[in-house]
């Protein structure tokens, strides 16, 4: 389980980006909603103990228990519909057991450490119809139980995760350009159909958020939190409002923004931080990815660089979707900026599967060579 590492191996950038930006993230939380920032101190806490604690175990250990790593994911995903469940808004997707947290945070890094053991061992056959059908049905078991919380970002974020793990293990260019010449008309298609009155795809308020985003000024009161947030980002010019501003004209200050220390934070640093502030966190969030991809070229096996490719596309995606729905590029989801937003599920589980990611750096592929799944 543990193993003797070299510590020139151990990815201290990593680690050093992943701090910068959660510390950054826990003084603008500080600004948008004072009274959980201590949560969020407490978390980055934990979180690096966490990170640190799983980077020293064995990841080929871990997926010794893949099938088990998948039934925890499913059982906690069905848990929501028990009386366990916690409804807020709603959608019910959280789990009130002694602690409320939520499960589909957790089972976007279980999906991953179970198929980069699933799609490894049946890396020869990865092409062949049995395979990528079993694939398809296996990730479409937790998707289809987050998008019936309701949670359709979560469920679409997940879905590319999956969609990256099966580019990543070696899925056929043929299939790939294949699916995507189905799936971008389909997608129009889905467009034209929800814009049709008594549709019945969607639920009345994602049909709304949809609505809302395409015709903000047919639908104003859909629409008004993505407005507030755009107008919040422009005017912090270059640098900013400041941190705890107490500008009357503050969008934030003027409670024009919900739920800002969660799914809008990105505005409240656009506000008070500026240009600068905002490209400082996208830069952070690049350096991120593009470290855990680099670990993943590096990873001695095709489990490791699907569990580090598949920590960077959701880190990637998930930073991509929720900064595009803040400013107003997508239609409005209800997703946390990674390490930024305040949610202790989401911090501590990211930090875990980036405490995973720096193991399959310390055990690096010797030149030439690529150990094979066991």
């Amino acid at each position: 389980m543990l193993k003797q590492y070299k510590l020139r191996d151990y990815h201290f950038r990593l680690v050093l980006y992943v701090i910068a930006l959660t510390i950054l993230g826990i003084f603008v939380i500080g600004s948008a909603e004072e009274s959980v920032q201590t949560k969020q101190i407490l978390g980055l806490i934990l979180g690096t103990i966490v990170m640190v604690g799983v980077s020293l175990i064995d990841y080929n250990f871990i997926l010794r228990f893949s099938w088990i790593i998948y039934g925890m994911a499913v059982t906690l995903l069905l848990l929501i519909y028990t009386p366990l469940g916690y409804e807020n808004k709603g959608s019910t997707r959280w789990l009130q057991i002694g602690i409320r947290f939520q499960p589909s945070e957790m089972a976007k890094i279980l999906i991953i450490l179970f198929f980069a053991y699933y799609l490894a061992k049946n890396q020869e056959h990865l092409n062949t119809l049995k395979t990528i059908v079993s694939s398809i049905v296996l990730a479409g078991i937790p998707l289809l139980l987050i998008y019936k919380e309701p949670d359709l970002s979560t469920t679409i974020v997940t879905a590319l995760i999956f969609a990256s793990l099966l580019f990543l293990s070696g899925l056929s260019y043929k299939i790939v350009i294949g699916v995507i010449a189905v799936v971008i008309p389909t997608i129009s298609i889905l467009i034209t159909l929800i814009l049709q009155p008594g549709q019945d795809i969607l639920t009345e308020n994602q049909a709304m958020r949809i609505l809302g985003w395409l015709q903000p000024e047919k639908y104003p009161n859909t629409a008004y939190q993505q407005q507030n947030s755009i107008t919040a980002i422009g005017s912090g010019l270059l640098f900013g409002k400041g941190l705890n501003t107490t500008d009357i004209s503050s969008v934030k200050n003027g409670n024009f923004i919900s739920e800002a220390q969660t799914d809008f934070i990105f505005a409240i640093v656009g506000e008070e931080l500026g240009f600068v502030g905002t490209i400082t966190v996208i830069v952070l969030l690049l350096l991120i990815t593009i470290e855990c991809l680099l670990i993943a070229q590096k990873a001695k096996n095709m489990s490791g660089r699907l569990i580090a490719g598949g920590m960077a596309s959701l880190i990637g995606f998930q930073s991509f979707v929720n900064i595009c729905v803040v400013t107003g590029l997508m239609p409005n989801t209800g997703l946390p900026l990674p390490f930024v937003s305040y949610g202790l599920t989401s911090l501590v589980t990211l930090f875990s599967g980036i405490g995973i990611v720096l193991n399959v750096g310390l055990q690096p592929r010797k030149y030439g060579k690529e150990e094979s799944f066991s």
